[in-house]
């Protein structure tokens, strides 16, 4: 008989630990709101449909960049590069400069696109659901920039890697 790792752990870091195991990538959600940079990174993307062409993000009700972000006309989604951990890192934290002098660019629209990502998707908010203690926001793809030799930063076990091995432990 085998015992599950997470029988003594409480259900909330049980899911935590389950759900980590599947491994994702880290997507820079950004725009410019209020004449500056505001982003945030999720590992919570997925896409949803062809036609339309949607995609869908999840993002924590406490996030107090979400509230920004989910009223934008236009939002830019970078899937980041295995060298972005340090980027991930800082969108990830509560204060200080989330962009850490990473370069960056602006649409016309006021999307916010991270340079040497390995995606970047201009899209306009679709729909919201509720995802209990997350929001899950629906996005129509405006435009779409691929860039095929980027090699993407992966989020797997609580641990940033690349799809080649481990970026760091």
């Amino acid at each position: 008989m085998t015992t599950a790792v997470t029988d003594a752990l409480p259900r909330d870091l049980a899911l935590r630990r389950a759900f980590s195991v599947y491994p994702t990538g880290v997507v820079a959600l950004a725009a410019h709101v209020d004449d500056r940079a505001v982003g945030m990174a999720v590992n919570s993307f997925t896409s949803i449909s062809l036609e339309p062409a949607l995609v869908a993000i999840s993002a924590a009700r406490t996030s107090k960049t979400w509230p920004l972000l989910r009223e934008v006309p236009e939002l830019g989604m970078s899937v980041l590069a295995a060298h972005h951990e340090p980027l991930s890192r800082s969108l990830s934290a509560r204060e200080g400069d989330r962009f850490g002098g990473h370069d960056w660019q602006r649409t016309e629209g006021g999307a916010v696109l991270i340079s040497d990502a390995a995606l970047w998707l201009t899209c306009r908010l679709h729909s919201t659901f509720d995802g209990g203690d997350h929001e899950i926001a629906l996005y129509e793809i405006a435009d779409i920039t691929l860039f095929d030799d980027v090699e993407p930063l992966v989020f797997h076990q609580s641990r940033y890697r690349s799809i080649a091995g481990s970026a760091s432990a």
